[in-house]
């Protein structure tokens, strides 16, 4: 549509249906403020979620993890001979151990290798990075068995015996044959290409009770390179091409034993064995909580517990600026960058505030927290581990701990501790539950119900109560928008039918007045 701005009238005819469209546009601004300030109450909702996911995780990895308080330090008399760490020991231990043998590999090793060049018919040797089809060494299908970690072989599922097998291909070198023979099966391959003899090591140490601790199978292993079949054959004094694999012999407490590997697990403490002791004399050890790690993980629970409260605590405390709501594109226009963020940021305060879900939930974790676990004797209160509330009231129920009196219930009974924070109790009876098993069900339940209202990343907004809201919003916004479009053509139709008429009444006046001349 062509517009005739003010030619006839002498007025200026945009800047007057500019200043009439404003006036429409109120309820339309009214709209886009209350989406954004949907949008800042939504991205609170998720802030305060995100919160809360990190504390669930924090209590899952930390006081919710038996692990967390069965850490010890390990004090050994001789380091040198034998290494101990806790696996999973609850309580305390001590022991005495005299090394006589240490465990160890068997191995193979192959004659000086010679083999028939396909081009010339020569015996040459073996290039290792040549493809063994120059060899004529292809389709050759190769098996190894060997010992595994518990000093026996691999079974199946039908419980025979399963070895490692690969058949060589076209494109395979020596080289390439080696490396998926290291990576894949129980053994480790070495090729020395001056002597070009092949070494072969187990990779687990160990003796096999009545059989071979390395069997290989394939022409390319037995005829071709003239290894042994086993290591057991091979380290017979007629061939001394081997040795046999052997177990670790110890005396445990004055108790006999003999384990295939030099790192093995009693009673939850993981013992390596370096050196014997046959010289140096028996080796004590013994163990007691490591009291400053689990201090830590408690402590970390305990501060981000208070971050939780506060966060929550400010949010549904915030004060609210009604007079500060959410500015236009040409409001921000007319104030500079410094202004917009001081207005938004009162603007953006109170989303939450007194937020029902919210006040209810710092409730239910105060109560979770300060209330006893039902059928526990001894430490079966926060407080009890020195940990109570700030005398502060106006903190909300933020912690505070008494390291002294904590540090001591650690080195008494640290799985106690797991147990107040953790202990299972009964389904239907809350009192029974662990302290961190009932805020972390706290927590899932307000997650849950701020997810339904907020969403999370990567929710489309049909799938939450505020995104239906800000959809219904953009569809009002767009009816509103195609009105508004309507009416300023509407008023420039109007402006441009004053304009012709003005235009003709000028015209008919100037033929008059020559008339009348």
């Amino acid at each position: 549509m062509v517009r005739v701005s003010g030619l006839a009238s002498g007025m200026d005819i945009d800047e007057i249906v500019k200043s009439m469209m404003q006036a429409e546009r109120v309820p339309l601004d009214k709209l886009t403020q209350k989406k954004q300030y949907s949008e800042w109450q939504r991205d609170d909702y998720r802030s305060v979620n995100t919160a809360l996911s990190e504390l669930d995780k924090l209590i899952s990895d930390g006081v919710g993890k038996q692990s967390s308080f069965i850490k010890k330090t390990v004090s050994v008399s001789n380091p040198d001979a034998i290494s101990v760490r806790n696996i999973n020991s609850t309580s305390d231990f001590t022991g005495k151990i005299s090394v006589k043998n240490l465990a160890t590999a068997a191995t193979m090793t192959s004659k000086p290798t010679n083999v028939k060049n396909t081009e010339t018919g020569l015996l040459t040797q073996i290039d290792s990075k040549e493809p063994l089809s120059k060899y004529g060494l292809v389709k050759h299908e190769i098996s190894i068995l060997a010992i595994n970690k518990d000093g026996v072989f691999d079974l199946d599922e039908s419980k025979v015996t399963k070895p490692y097998t690969l058949t060589i291909e076209t494109t395979d070198t020596l080289d390439s044959v080696i490396n998926k023979i290291n990576a894949n099966s129980g053994v480790t391959v070495f090729f020395d290409q001056n002597s070009q003899q092949f070494s072969i090591t187990a990779k687990n140490t160990g003796d096999v009770e009545g059989a071979a601790e390395i069997e290989l199978g394939g022409e390319f292993f037995t005829d071709l390179l003239e290894m042994d079949k086993t290591n057991d054959i091979a380290a017979k004094p007629e061939n001394r091409r081997g040795t046999i694999g052997s177990n670790a012999t110890v005396e445990y407490n004055g108790l006999k034993i003999s384990r295939p590997s030099n790192t093995f697990q009693i009673n939850g403490a993981e013992i390596t064995i370096k050196q014997t002791t046959e010289e140096t004399g028996p080796v004590t050890f013994s163990s007691k909580a490591d009291v400053d790690t689990i201090l830590d993980t408690v402590t970390q629970f305990v501060n981000k517990y208070n971050e939780i409260i506060k966060k929550i605590q400010d949010k549904t405390s915030e004060s609210k600026y009604r007079s500060y709501t959410p500015l236009t594109t040409e409001q921000k226009k007319a104030m500079t960058e410094d202004e917009v963020k001081l207005w938004e940021e009162k603007a953006k305060s109170g989303t939450l505030k007194n937020d029902s879900t919210l006040k209810s939930l710092l409730t239910t974790m105060r109560s979770s927290l300060y209330t006893s676990v039902s059928g526990m004797t001894g430490n079966n209160t926060l407080s009890s581990l020195g940990i109570t509330t700030t005398k502060n009231y106006l903190e909300g129920g933020k912690l505070t701990i008494d390291e002294d009196k904590l540090r001591a219930a650690i080195s008494e009974d640290p799985n106690a501790i797991y147990k107040l924070f953790m202990n299972e109790g009964s389904s239907t009876d809350k009192s029974t539950q662990g302290l961190a098993r009932r805020l972390r069900a706290d927590i899932q339940s307000s997650m849950k119900v701020i997810t339904e209202k907020a969403g999370k990343a990567g929710y489309v907004n049909n799938n939450f109560t505020i995104g239906k809201s800000v959809n219904g919003l953009d569809t009002r916004i767009s009816a509103f928008e195609a009105k508004l479009t309507k009416l300023e053509s509407r008023y420039y139709s109007q402006f441009t039918a004053m304009e012709k008429a003005i235009s003709k009444a000028n015209s008919q006046s100037s033929s008059l007045s020559q008339y009348f001349s």
